[in-house]
């Protein structure tokens, strides 16, 4: 059998899995001519590739795989979590050095632009794709300010399951956080993340998200983390998430 390490992709999906780039910049780049497999350049962004045994080179540098990198930041509203954006919108990855420093970093999931708090980015893309499986169950905890006062039936049914656009959402657990004469802080946690999840269950009961910041993920703590700032994940806070997982993974199988 194979080694993961030999296994066959896309030679666009090798590029970013080796850190050089996002896909979809990999792809520009293969099409105009600048990338070879084994000495031969490709233009096929698709061409099959074995990761770990096949040179790939870009204007004849050959790309070699670097060590694995795990960051957190503070993602604050009004960037959006892509390498780039047809809409000339502001990414996340104005908030990262334009040095070598770090190689290509891809962020694990997504928060969408009026999103905020709490996002990893890692270039391994294994490690991501576990954080982010649904039948992990990861639990995400978000902070969430609505246009209006708590309703105990609201949170009860959100934990029931709330019908939107033809599926059932729910929530793990929701709590008031604090409320003020108009509108309140809600702290709600999810095991799985489906599109717009939070905005879409509150809209179903007529209510607004004013501000939507995630403030953990798994054992993971946004904690002091100033906004708009990133650091690496300690060695401790890694092997818990990796903890984590195999907790669920665990449970699962029994």
């Amino acid at each position: 059998m194979p080694s993961n390490d030999s296994r066959k992709v896309g030679l666009a999906r090798a590029l970013s899995k080796l850190g050089y780039c996002s896909r979809s910049r990999a792809s520009e780049l293969i099409r105009d001519g600048h990338v070879s497999l084994n000495g031969v350049t490709r233009h096929d962004p698709e061409t099959r590739t074995r990761l770990g045994r096949d040179s790939i080179a870009v204007d004849g540098s050959e790309i070699r795989s670097p060590r694995n990198f795990y960051l957190m930041m503070n993602k604050p509203r009004g960037l959006v979590t892509t390498a780039s954006d047809d809409k000339g919108r502001k990414t996340i990855y104005s908030l990262l050095p334009l040095d070598e420093s770090l190689p290509w970093l891809a962020p694990v999931g997504r928060l969408d632009k009026a999103s905020e708090g709490l996002l990893l980015l890692t270039n391994d893309s294994e490690w991501g794709a576990r954080i982010t499986a649904p039948e992990t169950h990861l639990s995400k905890a978000y902070h969430v300010q609505i246009n209006s006062i708590a309703i105990d039936n609201v949170l009860r049914a959100m934990q029931r399951g709330v019908m939107s656009e033809g599926e059932i959402l729910r929530a793990t657990r929701c709590r008031l956080l604090r409320s003020g004469e108009k509108n309140c802080w809600l702290e709600i946690t999810l095991d799985e993340g489906k599109n717009r999840h939070i905005r879409r269950m509150l809209a179903a009961f007529g209510l607004d998200v004013l501000r939507l910041v995630r403030v953990s993920i798994g054992p993971l703590r946004l904690g002091t983390l100033t906004k708009g700032h990133f650091r690496f994940l300690t060695s401790q806070e890694k092997a818990e998430l990796d903890g984590a997982i195999r907790s669920f993974r665990s449970r699962a199988i029994h």
